[in-house]
């Protein structure tokens, strides 16, 4: 299991576009790919979670990857977060 912090820098925070690309991304990989918010944990896998989640512009979430490509995953979904999210 890997795990590191990231800020969601995008405007809108995880709305229906970006969370799309976000979970996109996740889907590249087999790991089992959550992050969290305070006491929510999301499925990055997921867009329905994604979106339940709530995340604004500005939260600090912690993703989580677990599986045989969990380095893999965790470098990549952190990098399209930090690049915006398609914005």
């Amino acid at each position: 299991m890997v795990s590191q912090k990231v800020v969601i820098k995008n405007p809108m925070g995880l709305y229906l576009r970006s969370a799309g690309i976000l979970c996109s991304e996740a889907m590249k990989f087999s790991s089992k790919i959550t992050f969290s918010y305070e006491d929510e944990v999301a499925n990055a896998k997921s867009i329905l979670s994604v979106l339940g989640a709530s995340i604004k512009s500005g939260y600090e979430i912690e993703l989580v990857c677990e599986g045989e490509d969990e380095e893999a995953a965790l470098k990549s979904v952190i990098a399209v977060i930090e690049s915006g999210l398609g914005e």
